[in-house]
């Protein structure tokens, strides 16, 4: 579960078992949906792991590797979490199979004791409802070492498909039949990382639309640090 099947019509589901069903199924039907270039929030991410002298990291949610290859090229030991093996199966044909990566939900973090110099989560949190983003931000920090680094890219409210869908609750719209999408602002990144060492957040356009030139979405990325 990489990132929003962004402006995805198909039926997304919260529990673990629908929840792998689909990506399974998205997997295997769109391969490479997302192409295999980095995303922006993954490019500043490593530019801070690099310059922070990051070696071990984590990488919630690493689909088909799209945004590991650019931490891996930089020397970076990248372990992922993937509830699909569809998309572990294609990770392991496209970069080898020495990557570490569990197969579940993120939902059931942690899958062991280790702990990480940073960690990065590429959307993906938005896709869960209140009390299991608040688990999965929790068992983040809870696996980064003292003085480790950790950071989200997470949807904002000002992304063009803010508002799009019915309405589920506060800032959350239907994505399809069934899913649902959390959009965040500045109330909201400070409610659920203001515990986890903010360090600075900011906007960040993703997938810059080829017919109107306009950034297709507009994420917030929230960048943490954890003491000591």
């Amino acid at each position: 579960m990489t990132a929003i099947n962004e402006a995805s019509e198909d039926k997304m589901a919260n529990t673990a078992g629908d929840m792998q069903a689909f990506w399974n199924t998205a997997f295997r039907e769109h391969q490479a949906m997302w192409g295999f270039h980095p995303s922006r929030s993954a490019a500043h991410a490593r530019d801070l792991f690099v310059a922070q002298g990051i070696k071990d990291m984590l990488l919630p949610g690493i689909g088909y590797g799209r945004n590991a290859k650019i931490f891996t090229d930089a020397g970076i030991r990248v372990t992922g979490i993937e509830i699909a093996q569809e998309a572990i199966d294609m990770a392991r044909a496209h970069y080898g199979e020495d990557m570490k990566i569990f197969r579940g939900s993120v939902t059931d973090m942690p899958f062991d004791a280790h702990v990480y110099e940073g960690i990065f989560c590429y959307g993906l949190v938005y896709l869960l409802n209140p009390e299991q983003r608040k688990k999965m931000i929790a068992a983040c920090y809870n696996q980064l070492k003292p003085g480790g680094w950790m950071v989200f890219s997470v949807v904002s409210k000002k992304s063009p498909n803010y508002g799009k869908g019915r309405a589920l609750g506060e800032d959350t719209f239907e994505v399809g039949k069934g899913g649902q999408v959390f959009f965040y602002d500045e109330a909201a990144v400070q409610r659920e990382f203001g515990a986890y060492g903010i360090k600075e957040y900011f906007e960040i356009e993703e997938q810059v639309s080829p017919e109107s030139g306009r950034p297709a979405f507009i994420f917030l990325q929230v960048v943490c640090r954890k003491a000591g």
